[in-house]
């Protein structure tokens, strides 16, 4: 299997694109903030998934990287909370993008919890 087959990956990836289509149309300010913020943070969700696969041979490094990838998760539902505050996405949109992330949240964590069903082997 290839960390690409990962469902976690798989719905990561697909928001990572729908956040970097919705940002085209954030104000040109923005580009160095907000919008750069909320693309390096949802697409290193993604960058983690792929780095704790390749990892998994060392469980304490796997849990470390699918952890980073977590909380690159949650800095993405907070970047979507800004741009749901300052208007530059809607309400629908946040809803359908914050649901999204979640469900990706709770896939890295059943990552976490349960290592040994990704290749990684666990002591005894």
């Amino acid at each position: 299997m290839d960390f690409k087959d990962l469902l976690a990956y798989k719905k990561a990836f697909e928001l990572s694109m729908l956040i970097f289509d919705i940002s085209k149309s954030f104000p040109k300010e923005e580009i160095y903030s907000l919008t750069d913020q909320i693309r390096r943070s949802s697409r290193s969700v993604c960058a983690n998934i792929s780095e704790a696969y390749r990892k998994r041979r060392y469980p304490k490094h796997f849990i470390s990287k699918l952890t980073d990838a977590d909380g690159e998760n949650s800095e993405t539902s907070t970047w979507l909370d800004f741009a749901l505050s300052c208007e530059y996405i809607s309400k629908e949109i946040h809803s359908e993008f914050s649901s999204q992330g979640n469900e990706i949240g709770k896939l890295i964590n059943y990552m976490i919890n349960h290592p040994e069903k990704f290749g990684v082997k666990t002591e005894n």
